[in-house]
């Protein structure tokens, strides 16, 4: 069988070098073109594309893949397997794959199709997510189903459980290839009457309102950990909060209630949260005790 793999972040790296070591028969990647990053605007290879090349595989960059139909078909693959690629396929794509696209998706689908899963699962407090193998359709994220593989979301931060899901990801890809090169595709139909969406995130979804309640403070906080970062100021700092944990405390909602080597404790619109770490402007990220270090943060400070 001849794989076609598309993926462009770190989190697709993992998939693509199990089917390629596997030998399961990967025999180009298709990934995002080159961007401009950093203060330098330094021209950037993809993640999958410095690994594809790595992996001594060829590479294709196209700016708008529904634009390269031919070139696409040319490759004479039988599927192709996508993780996180980030453009929408058209039908001539879908239909130059004759075994078909099948799409690593980071939730329990029909929950969270759209670009933000994984943070979707943490603000929604749901106790489990996890990966779905789905035949890619035109409409997002409708396929149907060829496998799932759950994981618990429990205390993780966006980035811990994102890495979990990586390598989640890349276990499903290779059972996934596995069924689909002995003709086992029973499909299960996504029931779209459950189905939940979600956007993708921006810098002004990650900032704090200590009003809420302390439990949706701290799925927000684990939700945006470490980026786009949960973002407040205190004492007129700005700061971005890392992690945390829930506390039973009540005070003055945005009120530190105490700062100690523990955290600074914090009121909520109910209870309290213990920010543990955190990264002032300008600054690396640090331990709470750390930061408090030469501050002089007392109860009564307040959080905005």
């Amino acid at each position: 069988m001849k794989i076609v793999f598309a993926g462009s972040p770190e989190y697709a790296v993992p998939s693509l070098k199990a089917l390629a070591e596997g030998g399961y028969g990967v025999v180009a990647v298709i990934t995002q073109p080159d961007r401009p990053t950093g203060r330098k605007r330094v021209l950037t290879p993809t993640p999958v594309k410095r690994e594809a090349l790595a992996l001594g595989l060829p590479v294709y960059e196209f700016l708008k893949i529904r634009d390269c139909e031919s070139e696409v078909a040319a490759l004479g693959a039988d599927i192709m397997i996508t993780c996180a690629y980030g453009q929408i396929l058209s039908e001539g794509i879908l239909n130059a794959f004759p075994g078909g696209v099948w799409n690593l998706h980071a939730s329990l689908l029909p929950e969270f199709r759209g670009a933000s899963p994984i943070q979707s699962a943490i603000l929604a407090g749901k106790k489990y997510t996890g990966i779905t193998v789905m035949k890619t359709e035109v409409a997002l994220d409708s396929g149907d189903i060829l496998l799932v593989k759950r994981c618990e979301t429990g205390s993780k931060t966006f980035g811990e459980l994102e890495r979990e899901l990586s390598v989640l990801s890349a276990e499903a890809a290779c059972e996934a290839v596995e069924r689909i090169s002995r003709g086992d595709v029973s499909l299960l139909l996504q029931d779209d009457s459950a189905a939940t969406y979600c956007k993708k995130i921006s810098k002004a979804d990650a900032v704090l309102d200590f009003s809420e309640p302390a439990e949706n403070v701290l799925r927000k906080i684990k939700a945006f950990s470490p980026t786009p970062a949960a973002s407040c100021s205190l004492c007129s700092l700005p700061i971005n909060v890392l992690d945390g944990e829930l506390a039973c405390e009540s005070g003055t909602a945005g009120e530190v209630i105490s700062a100690d080597k523990n955290g600074i404790k914090v009121a909520c619109g109910d209870n309290s949260v213990l920010i543990t770490v955190l990264q002032p402007a300008g600054g690396k990220a640090m331990s709470a005790k750390d930061f408090l270090n030469g501050r002089k943060i007392k109860a009564g400070d307040r959080f905005d």
